[in-house]
């Protein structure tokens, strides 16, 4: 984890502390005296079943690419791309290409073809999030007062979010716009890196997308991701806003489960712009102001969201960091790219094209 990392950590656990004082610390320590542990311990548990959810859908998206790999590797690989989303501030998407990396190590498979399987399982995620978040910002505007600049934020954190979303899929059916990026993106690497031709950088880029491209469109037109993955992804953020419910319930808190649908779906919104690593400080901070303007004490609210990010970002980070150190040194080195300038980005992805070449 590099020094730009742990600095942002810092400023948002700065940020979460300063909050905590303003609330009055001593106040939040009384509110933790009345948590009910078994309560807690129902979360922890829906967190864990959640965790398999997620291992499950990506399954399902590896079988109609014909990819094998059972259950418990990829739980590994899911928790350690949860892991790198929560300690990287990249929008929570910086785990996918390590993802993608593992699961090209372990079955055998062409990276662009693993790729392909994250987005798609990614897609799956997102889909839901961008009608959720959209019914969501709604009811906070008839529930809350949201100030102008924050509404703003929201609605255009959602409208790239809904853009890019559309560009994977529409690149995806559609050959003619794939053509379209396949030549942007060579005329983007090709600004950085010209130590090849760029007939041979066109060659190896169009390979890739091409790849990417097949192997996304036989996923997007089979039933099973229509009929069990992308259900399978409502229910997982069911089961997000159930755990917030049950933390809730563990300090005697009696909360319209809507409403913590709502803040923590923005919240979770919130989280993915890519400031500070896992949205820390910044989703913390939300959730504390909105759960306290509903008419939850500060103190509760605080205690509640302190105990939901122990368990969905410290356990989760902790888990996946202790696995990814069983794959090796070598990834933990391919994820340290805070300080990599323009060139050596342009060589990692002409590098990552020699190993599709290889394959």
């Amino acid at each position: 984890m590099k020094y730009k990392t742990l600095i942002l950590l810092g400023i948002g656990l700065a940020i979460m502390v300063a909050m905590l004082y303003v609330i009055g610390i001593d106040k939040v320590i009384d509110a933790f005296k009345l948590a009910n542990v078994w309560f807690v311990l129902l979360a922890v548990a829906m967190q864990i079943f959640t965790y398999y959810l997620f291992a499950i859908r990506w399954n399902i998206v590896n079988k109609t690419a014909n990819i094998n790999i059972g259950i418990k590797n990829l739980l590994a690989m899911t928790l350690v791309g949860m892991a790198i989303n929560n300690t990287t501030p990249s929008g929570r998407i910086g785990g996918e290409p390590v993802k993608a990396y593992l699961l090209s190590k372990e079955t055998n498979n062409p990276y662009e073809e693993a790729f392909a399987t994250v987005i798609a399982d990614r897609a799956l995620d997102t889909f839901p999030f961008i009608l959720l978040a959209v019914m969501s910002i709604i009811a906070m505007i008839y529930t809350f007062t949201l100030s102008t600049v924050v509404l703003l934020v929201l609605i255009i954190s959602v409208v790239v979010m809904t853009i890019a979303f559309f560009i994977v899929i529409y690149m995806s059916i559609n050959e003619r716009a794939g053509e379209k990026i396949k030549k942007w993106i060579v005329k983007l690497v090709w600004l950085f890196y010209k130590k090849v031709s760029l007939e041979e950088l066109e060659e190896r880029v169009i390979k890739a997308i091409s790849g990417f491209q097949k192997t996304m469109y036989s996923m997007l037109h089979d039933k099973k991701i229509l009929y069990y993955a992308l259900p399978l992804s409502f229910l997982i953020w069911v089961t997000e806003i159930l755990r917030v419910f049950l933390i809730f319930l563990a300090f005697g808190a009696t909360v319209d489960p809507i409403i913590i649908g709502v803040v923590f779906i923005v919240a979770s919104l919130v989280g993915m712009i890519p400031l500070l690593p896992g949205g820390i400080g910044a989703v913390d901070g939300f959730m504390i102001v909105f759960y306290s303007s509903a008419g939850i004490p500060p103190s509760i609210s605080a205690a509640v969201t302190i105990i939901e990010r122990m368990i969905s970002f410290g356990m989760t980070s902790t888990i996946g960091l202790i696995i990814l150190s069983h794959y090796g040194s070598n990834i933990i080195d391919k994820i340290n790219t805070d300080n990599i300038n323009e060139e050596k980005a342009a060589k990692e992805i002409i590098d990552e094209l020699d190993y599709i070449d290889e394959k």
